[in-house]
């Protein structure tokens, strides 16, 4: 089901939950969300649909991916840039990423992966991390 986005800065600076099985219908609403708004989105968070659980998908070179309970075990190249946010309002913000980051979470069916992920595609995972954390760019 596609949800409505949230706005509002104080909901969104909430910090998210852990995810569990029982949170898989909202990973359904959340990719159903991200699908309407593809045009214009290239990841969101759980939190952005209202819910506050550690669920986040992005696209990665044309493919949808989902990560439950990500967390970021290590970057390397700071880099500084702008961003644009589908839930905040105005135009880009500074903030600084890393070039290459190393990320462990849980698949849809709960098994733990690791994996180095570097270029846009890891920008886009530290965004989707920051709405996790609370962090509002």
């Amino acid at each position: 089901m596609v949800r409505d986005l949230v706005h509002d800065p104080i909901l969104l600076a909430r910090k998210s939950q852990p995810a569990g099985k029982a949170d898989l219908p909202v990973l359904e609403d959340l990719l159903d969300t991200f699908r309407a708004h593809r045009e214009i989105c290239v990841g969101m968070a759980a939190n952005m649909i209202g819910v506050t659980n550690r669920i986040i998908v992005f696209d990665q070179d044309g493919t949808e991916q989902a990560m439950l309970n990500p967390e970021i075990l290590s970057a390397q190249m700071p880099y500084d840039t702008q961003e644009s946010c589908l839930s905040l309002l105005g135009g880009p913000r500074p903030c600084r990423r890393y070039g290459k980051i190393k990320v462990r979470w849980q698949t849809p069916g709960l098994q733990v992966r690791i994996k180095t992920f570097t270029g846009f595609t890891a920008q886009i995972i530290q965004h989707e991390i920051d709405h996790l954390n609370g962090v509002l760019i």
